[in-house]
């Protein structure tokens, strides 16, 4: 009997899962052609959107003459620092309102909360990434900025910070089912945030006590470790991986709890 049951669960799990997938996958394509149409550069704006904001930024610090009072390259400053911001920035954007966009595709008996959220998260995450690569590539080529030093530890970084975005986005975007107040308070919440985020500076050129209190948002230490991994022995970085993934873990099952009432709070409307 218990031989004979295993395998049942097994492929009733397996069964489940391909199921979510597809689920994921039409919500997907879904999204991808209600924001980028199908027509014109359709879903490559997924990758340009975040590339002409980061090129933006860079842009406007060279012509400005800005450079910290560092021999740091600014195009590459700007490239790992605001290429991260997009991406947890965005995600938690997008899954602010997913619910409220999507309320009618909760009625479909295979497609939850946590499916909807997943296409959202899944598509900012692509978008950065894409976007980060390809202008990386770009510059590199063009030999406007150095390839990085230690290709492995930027993307370590990057997946910290993927990870951190994925499960703030969980939270937030979760919580909104509960009140509306959540998704009034992200938006100035989000701008607060954001020159607090690492992407502007370095924790070491900041006295003692600000490095203490901007090294309690774990976006700083994930942004730290891509720069080091660029940038390498040039300079002095701060970050602890352990504590990172410590906020991360708590947020994601935290927001996973919270995904999980939401889906039964939409469900029983």
């Amino acid at each position: 009997m218990k031989t004979g049951a295993v395998p049942g669960r097994r492929t009733t799990f397996m069964n489940s899962l391909a199921i979510q997938g597809r689920v994921v996958h039409a919500l997907l394509m879904r999204e991808v052609i209600t924001r980028f149409g199908r027509h014109n550069v359709g879903v490559l704006w997924l990758v340009g959107e975040p590339m002409l904001f980061t090129l933006g930024v860079a842009a406007l610090w060279s012509a400005a003459g800005l450079s910290h009072g560092t021999g740091l390259p600014i195009i590459s400053f700007a490239l790992t620092g605001y290429s991260s911001v997009l991406m947890w920035r965005n995600s938690v954007s997008r899954t602010n309102s997913a619910i409220q966009h999507n309320f009618n595709l909760l009625y479909h008996r295979n497609v939850h909360v946590i499916d909807v959220f997943i296409t959202r998260i899944v598509l900012e995450i692509a978008g950065a990434t894409g976007s980060f690569i390809v202008l990386g590539l770009f510059f590199t080529l063009g030999e406007w900025i150095a390839p990085p030093e230690d290709l492995f530890k930027v993307v370590q970084g990057w997946l910290m910070l993927a990870w951190f975005g994925s499960s703030l986005a969980l939270t937030i975007g979760a919580a909104t089912a509960y009140s509306e107040i959540v998704e009034r308070l992200w938006h100035p919440a989000a701008y607060l945030l954001f020159p607090l985020s690492g992407a502007a500076f370095m924790v070491e050129w900041l006295p003692p006590a600000g490095r203490q209190v901007v090294l309690l948002l774990p976006m700083v230490h994930g942004v730290e470790m891509v720069r080091e991994g660029y940038f390498g022995s040039s300079v002095r970085t701060h970050y602890d991986l352990a504590y990172m993934a410590t906020c991360c873990l708590v947020l994601t099952l935290v927001g996973l709890f919270l995904v999980r009432d939401a889906g039964r709070r939409v469900e029983a409307q």
